[in-house]
């Protein structure tokens, strides 16, 4: 038994749920997402939230089970609180600005990156080292989060690049005389 898939996802007040086929719709207070589901799962709408439940004839069932209750679970998330993710520039001249549509990256480069951001993902520079990308989709927050780090990844001679807060970065030892 899968102990992720096995329990139900709960669905809080003012969030509403259909059920399509495979496709599962969630509409909450931050807007609506919908997933589409494996074929080896199948999800019903019961009192206690949405239940995943497994073809107990299909070998790759179990596998799916866990993993479809995780993103039906993130969908619920998503529309109520939203997910964020935050980004540290660290470099001497390296700064981060979002203008209209873009977001403006200066790291190191003779140019600046300009990276457009996608729909329904908002990005805030708290400071000009500091950026955090927010939306309701855990994996575009995800996506965008590691676009802006493969700009300029953390090297390990002095720690330069875009990192993810809290991220700890593997230090060299520089040569030798």
């Amino acid at each position: 038994m899968s102990r992720i898939g096995k329990k139900p996802v709960p669905l809080p007040k003012g969030v509403t749920a259909a059920i399509d086929g495979r496709t599962v719709k969630v509409k909450g207070p931050k807007g609506e997402l919908q997933v589409t589901l494996v074929e080896e799962v199948e999800a019903a709408i019961g009192p206690d939230g949405i239940t995943i439940t497994p073809h107990e004839h299909m070998e790759r069932a179990r596998p799916m089970w866990g993993m479809s209750r995780t993103l039906v679970n993130n969908l619920v998330v998503g529309v109520t609180q939203g997910f964020t993710s935050k980004l540290e520039i660290q470099g001497v001249g390296y700064r981060a600005a979002v203008q209209g549509k873009n977001l403006n990256l200066q790291l190191g480069f003779s140019h600046d990156v300009a990276y457009p951001i996608p729909a329904g993902i908002t990005i805030t520079a708290e400071k000009p080292t500091m950026l955090t990308v927010a939306g309701i989709d855990k994996q575009l927050v995800g996506q965008v989060a590691a676009e802006i780090r493969a700009y300029r990844k953390p090297e390990p001679y002095k720690g330069k690049g875009v990192r993810y807060a809290g991220e700890y970065v593997r230090r060299k030892e520089g040569k030798k005389k």
